[in-house]
């Protein structure tokens, strides 16, 4: 299979000391790949330096086979992208933001809007203005702005944020289904194993700004009865069996 993303090496460090440092992994192409970590442990930190929205000290990127540094905007085109908060225009209307953005993408389809406000069951507030959505409202919109543009590698940070428990195994099905229906590529982060768990083929476990595991989710649960159990206990040992 294609390797749609790989990262060798990584290091960014901030002058408080915390980042991450020697990441190495890759992503294949129809491949749901999780970062599994406590907040604060270096997650958005790689998924921001992918994007360019940080420049990483050393070690490289590659996405589609292009570091995202020498030309971002063809490197990034088939990249869609939910990092942290939601970057949305409270004022605006979904379908407004969503004809904004559009004008970037040429070739979509005519209902690619109509299409993603369906996905993630915004369709009958896709006029209202954003600042009268609650958090999970938002998140939904930020969520169908990250898949509009219908890209081939899509980076999700905490997806499940500010969602209820239909909308959350709403979208672990339809992520599912994307990867393995229409050959999409998925790096999703969380600090809970067990959303992590129930979507993604293969877990990276980060702690401390350090890569300390990289298996696939059923080799995982081979080992240990849940994907947290096997994260608490890989921490164990990284943290040199103290408990």
């Amino acid at each position: 299979m294609e390797k749609i993303l790989r990262i060798d090496n990584l290091c960014k460090k901030y002058k408080n000391g915390r980042g991450v440092a020697d990441i190495s992994f890759s992503v294949e192409e129809g491949e749901i790949v999780g970062l599994l970590g406590p907040n604060g442990s270096g997650k958005t930190t790689i998924m921001k330096t992918i994007v360019g929205l940080r420049r990483y000290d050393s070690g490289s990127i590659s996405v589609f086979g292009s570091d995202p540094a020498d030309n971002s905007e063809r490197t990034l085109k088939d990249v869609g992208a939910l990092i942290e908060q939601p970057a949305l225009y409270d004022s605006m209307s979904p379908r407004r933001q969503m004809r904004m953005m559009a004008r970037f993408y040429p070739s979509l389809p005519a209902d690619a809007i109509e299409n993603a406000l369906r996905e993630v069951g915004l369709e009958a507030f896709g006029d209202e203005k954003v600042q009268r959505f609650s958090l999970g409202m938002k998140q939904r919109l930020g969520i169908a702005l990250a898949l509009f543009s219908d890209p081939k590698l899509v980076i999700l940070d905490e997806p499940g944020n500010g969602l209820d428990i239909e909308s959350s195994v709403a979208l672990r099905r339809r992520i599912v289904e994307m990867a393995k229906e229409d050959g999409k590529t998925f790096l999703v982060s969380s600090h809970q194993a067990d959303e992590i768990e129930k979507m993604c083929d293969r877990v990276i476990i980060i702690y401390e700004g350090a890569l300390i595991e990289d298996i696939s989710t059923e080799d995982a649960l081979r080992l240990s009865p849940t994907l947290e159990d096997y994260f608490l206990m890989r921490v164990r040992e990284a943290k040199g069996g103290v408990s």
